[in-house]
């Protein structure tokens, strides 16, 4: 019943959010405590994984979590938990400056456990066709997100995002479909055709070629849910403008989760195929995507933007990993947690100076380790994450993905991801640089720094320390149980 109540436990803060009008404070703590309780049964699915029992529901097994369901319903009932904590000062801010009233942030409060529950159903329905939906559905539940606070500059990112999601989500389509018509004329009918598990059992009956196209309309279907080049442009002007607390979940969460759908399919494609062919693609897009991250990030003007592209630099960090065999795939799921506990907080962080600064221009943001001690002091650490300094996790996780490049006889592209690391280091640090230091502007121009809590983000920082001094055993297990999911 893990997987049931998993779903249900969404839902049910929805529904209070819709039932308890006027919008009342209670609702921020309810829904705070509904997400601590999305984790608690998050912890028990992963623990049911570690021990190889594997969590099914309703006929035909439609719900169904694996080692590999596990970590992204973690990645996602985590980034949730830091960002509705987090949420509630930050609302609170929101409305004391008039720029969200009751009516909206009751609107806030149910679209985002509709967008957590999209994106858990996602990451636990057994059916491929049932995942495409779940996903659709993320963006549907998020756009109305970006545009919350109504302004011209969000309802275009909001409508930007809609159109360019789901020109991706309809090539996804397309690739369900023929898979789903190859499995037809060499099978047959068969009960649960579109089940993952089903799939799997008759991959090697399949077509190749077919599977082949099918797997590139996946990769760049989904590939555009994830952020990945040339299909991110969707990305950073949704993250320009949404609420903190969502962009946090969109990066820390929703891309992991279209990451996870071409995973999926990774595995069918390669049991017809080997692994070669997917691995080709993965590689390709993934180095494709930090490069075009490194050009955009030379020159950039605002901070939410340059976190944006920053997204996109590590999803195509995951992408190559996943291309790299059985290290690559270990250290592309750990620098997937480890960029969803650094990347949300630093979106987080993003709301504060925004609320203090007025502004998200980097040149308008001075001195902000002297006007916001805390909040300087955990955006410098939460910057040197993302670059891979020690003793962060992504430190780690980049060094295990550069050592599978190597070792799978692909040292010149481990090479060259090298080099546009080391433009993006230059170019993120200055950025950061011109922040931090400085002489900021008078408390008064902008109404003073608006002190929401920062102590959620203490597990932010706690995640990416454990990670990056040393792999606790039952993560390490359970990553090596996804490896073997992926690379079979």
């Amino acid at each position: 019943m893990l997987l049931p109540i998993l779903l249900i436990l969404p839902i049910a803060g929805a529904l209070l959010a819709v039932v308890v009008r006027p919008y009342r404070p209670g609702v921020a703590i309810a829904s705070v405590w509904i997400a601590g309780l999305e984790c608690a049964t998050s912890l028990a699915i992963a623990r049911a994984c570690l021990a190889r029992e594997t969590p099914v529901f309703g006929p035909g097994d439609f719900l169904r979590a694996d080692g590999l369901s596990a970590v992204l319903v973690l990645t996602i009932s985590g980034v949730t938990l830091v960002s509705l904590w987090f949420g509630v000062g930050y609302l609170h801010d929101e409305k004391a400056r008039e720029h969200l009233d009751g009516a909206l942030i009751r609107r806030y409060y149910m679209l985002t456990h509709l967008f957590v529950f999209t994106m858990l159903l996602a990451v636990t329905a057994n059916n491929v066709g049932v995942m495409w939906i779940a996903v659709e559905a993320t963006t549907i539940t998020s756009a109305f997100l970006v545009g919350l606070q109504q302004s011209k500059s969000s309802l275009e990112a909001s409508w930007k995002y809609i159109l360019i999601g789901s020109v991706g989500i309809a090539l996804a389509f397309v690739g369900t479909v023929l898979g789903y018509f190859n499995f037809v004329q060499r099978v047959g009918h068969l009960e649960y055709a579109l089940h993952w598990t089903v799939l799997c059992q008759v991959a090697e009956r399949l077509n190749g070629d077919v599977l082949k196209l099918c797997f590139v309309f996946i990769v760049i279907g989904y590939g555009t849910k994830a952020g990945l080049a040339p299909m991110y442009t969707w990305l950073p002007d949704a993250h320009s403008e949404a609420p903190a607390p969502i962009s946090s979940i969109m990066s820390g969460s929703l891309l992991a989760v279209a990451l996870y759908a071409i995973l999926r399919w990774k595995v069918v494609v390669d049991a017809r195929l080997c692994s070669t062919y997917s691995n080709r693609v993965l590689i390709l897009m993934g180095t494709l995507s930090v490069a075009v991250a490194a050009v955009l990030l030379i020159r950039q003007t605002s901070y939410k933007r340059m976190l944006a592209y920053s997204s996109v630099e590590h999803m195509g960090l995951m992408c190559l990993g996943f291309g790299l065999g059985p290290l690559g795939t270990f250290a592309a799921l750990l620098h997937l947690m480890n960029h969803a506990a650094a990347k949300s907080m630093m979106f987080l962080l993003s709301g504060s100076v925004l609320h203090r600064y007025g502004s998200t221009r980097i040149s308008a943001v001075k001195g902000l380790l002297q006007a916001l001690p805390w909040t300087g002091g955990l955006f410098l650490a939460g910057g040197l994450a993302l670059l891979g300094m020690p003793p962060f996790g992504i430190f780690v996780s980049e060094m295990l993905l550069f050592r599978a490049g190597f070792l799978s006889g692909h040292p010149w592209i481990a090479g060259l991801v090298a080099l546009l690391l080391v433009m993006i280091f230059i170019s993120f640090l200055g950025y950061i640089n011109k922040m931090l230091y400085g002489t900021p502007p008078a408390e008064e121009s902008h109404g003073g720094p608006s002190g929401p809590n920062l102590f959620p983000l203490a597990l932010n920082v706690a995640a990416l320390l454990v990670l990056g001094l040393m792999i606790p055993e039952p993560v390490a297990r359970l990553l090596r149980q996804v490896v073997e999911i992926v690379n079979r």
